[in-house]
C-alpha cells in the first residue's frame, strides 16, 4: 500500500530533506507541498492525503492549529508532527497512533512513523468498507496535541528576581529549586534568585516531570544537574552541579526512584 502525503513546513530545505528520504525508504508518493498554516489547509482539502507531515512551529497558523482545524472538520488524515524537541518528547508519543519526529530526523524513525501510519491508514480503509464505527483516531489526535502544547508550554523561559532585578532563565538551565525565607529560590549556573513561584508545587506543574523530581518536600531537582550521589544512611544526598556542589538530601519515599532509574 502506497501512502499519499503532504509536506507541511515553512522552510523549503526542510521539505526537500524530508522528501529524499521518503524517496529513499518508498512506499510514499508526495502529492504535495504546503509552506505555512493556512496554505496547508488549502493544500489538504484539494487533495486528501493520507498522511500530512506537519512542522510544529510556523508563523500565522501553527501545526497544532492545523491539527485541531482538520478535526473540527473531520478529516479522516494521519498527522505526524515534525519538529525540534527534545528526546524526552519523542519517547512520550512512542505509544501513539500518530507519531512525532525529531529534527534532523533520520531515516530509521522516519521508517517506523511511516509503519505505524500505514497500519493506522488500512484500519480506516477497512472500517469505511465495513461499515464499523469511527475509531478513535481524532481522541487520540487531539491528546496528542495536548500533550505536546504542554511539553512546549514547560520548555518557556521563568523569571528569576535576582537583587532589584528579574533575570529571565531557560528552565532546562536550572539546576534546583528550593524553599527559603524569601519564597522558592532558583539556582543556576549563572543565577541564583527568587521565583515568582509561590510554593514548589506551583513551579513543579510548570515543568517536565521526566527531568524535575520533587525529590524531598523542601527541593526540586534537575536530574541531569546531579554531580555525584553520595550514600547516606539507607538514603541519598544528590551533590548538584553548580559551582557550591550544593548537597540535597533524598527522602525515604524517593530513594526508590532514584534507585530504579539509576540501576542503583
Amino acid at each position: 500500500m502506497e501512502l499519499r502525503a503532504v509536506l507541511v513546513d515553512d522552510e523549503q530545505l526542510a521539505r526537500d530533506e524530508l522528501a529524499f528520504l521518503l524517496g529513499q525508504i518508498g512506499g510514499v508518493e508526495v502529492i504535495g507541498q504546503a509552506g505555512d498554516g493556512v496554505e496547508a489547509l488549502a493544500v489538504i482539502a484539494h487533495l486528501q492525503p493520507d498522511l500530512v507531515f506537519l512542522d510544529v512551529q510556523m508563523p500565522g497558523i501553527t501545526g497544532f492549529e492545523v491539527a485541531r482545524r482538520l478535526l473540527g472538520q473531520g478529516a479522516s488524515v494521519q498527522i505526524i508532527f515534525v519538529t525540534a524537541y527534545d528526546q524526552h518528547a519523542i519517547e512520550a508519543f512512542d505509544v501513539n497512533a500518530v507519531d512525532y519526529l525529531l529534527k534532523p530526523v533520520e531515516a530509521d524513525r522516519l521508517g517506523i512513523a511511516l509503519q505505524r501510519a500505514a497500519r493506522r491508514v488500512d484500519a480506516e480503509r477497512t472500517r469505511d468498507r465495513e461499515g464499523a464505527a469511527p475509531a478513535l483516531l481524532n481522541d487520540q489526535l487531539e491528546r496528542l496535541v495536548r500533550l505536546v502544547e504542554e511539553r512546549q508550554n514547560r520548555r518557556e523561559q521563568l523569571a528569576v528576581k535576582v537583587g532589584e532585578r528579574f533575570m529571565l532563565v531557560q528552565v532546562e538551565e536550572i539546576i534546583f529549586a528550593s524553599l527559603a525565607d524569601a519564597g522558592i529560590r532558583v539556582v543556576t549556573n549563572r543565577h541564583t534568585g527568587t521565583s515568582n513561584y509561590r510554593t514548589l508545587d506551583e513551579l513543579q506543574a510548570r515543568l517536565d516531570p521526566d527531568v524535575f523530581w520533587r525529590v524531598h518536600r523542601s527541593h526540586l531537582v534537575n536530574i541531569s544537574k546531579i554531580k555525584e550521589i553520595v550514600p547516606w544512611f539507607r538514603n541519598y544526598i544528590l551533590r548538584m552541579t553548580d559551582e557550591k556542589a550544593t548537597e540535597i538530601p533524598v527522602s525515604r519515599t524517593q530513594t526508590r526512584r532514584l534507585r530504579t532509574y539509576l540501576k542503583l
